[in-house]
């Protein structure tokens, strides 16, 4: 399975994709990150950002796209700014027809330090580590996207599955009791 992985921001937003799947190693693809300029107006901000992810999913083909949750943070024209910018990735996914799943801040650093309030430079490690990188990959942002593709690809396919088993079930059971 191959994910693209979003830490979404309007100054820089962070994009990762990896390939891996239940016993295969993960590898990394492709890692950057986008950048705009503050000064420039939120229009053509979100549209260099809608370009960009465009070309990755283009380029890249991944199965699924996973996005940073915004989670409440004190100053609100960052959290604006988060959430528009993952708005855009998501709807990028969404126009591509892949799924796309959110994953919060703590989900994500548990899923790859195996601490949810893990720092920065520890989620940069083990990302590094886990995808056997010979430098961690730079800025913060590109290790946040890389991160977040790895913890969908741990935990969002064991998900999907576990979902869509309990769905099957329901129908089952569901209609075997309406048909008596």
């Amino acid at each position: 399975m191959r994910v693209l992985g979003v830490d979404p921001g309007l100054t820089r937003c962070g994009l990762g994709v990896v390939d891996g799947g239940p016993g295969v190693p993960l590898r990394l693809a492709a890692t950057s990150v986008i950048t705009t300029p503050p000064g420039a107006g939120i229009g053509s901000r979100l549209l260099v950002i809608d370009e960009q992810i465009t070309q990755w999913l283009n380029r890249y083909q991944p199965d699924a796209v996973a996005v940073e949750r915004v989670f409440s943070q004190h100053n609100v024209r960052t959290v604006m700014g988060t959430a528009q910018a993952g708005a855009v990735a998501i709807l990028c996914a969404a126009r591509s027809g892949l799924p796309v799943a959110l994953h919060t801040p703590s989900e994500v650093k548990a899923a790859v330090t195996g601490n949810g309030r893990a720092d920065k430079e520890q989620v940069t490690h083990m990302v590094t580590r886990l995808l056997r990188l010979p430098d961690p990959p730079r800025p913060a942002d590109a290790a946040d996207a890389l991160a977040l593709a790895v913890c969908h690809l741990w935990r969002g396919g064991a998900q999907a599955r576990i979902e869509a088993g309990a769905a099957s079930s329901a129908a089952l059971t569901g209609g075997g009791a309406r048909n008596r």
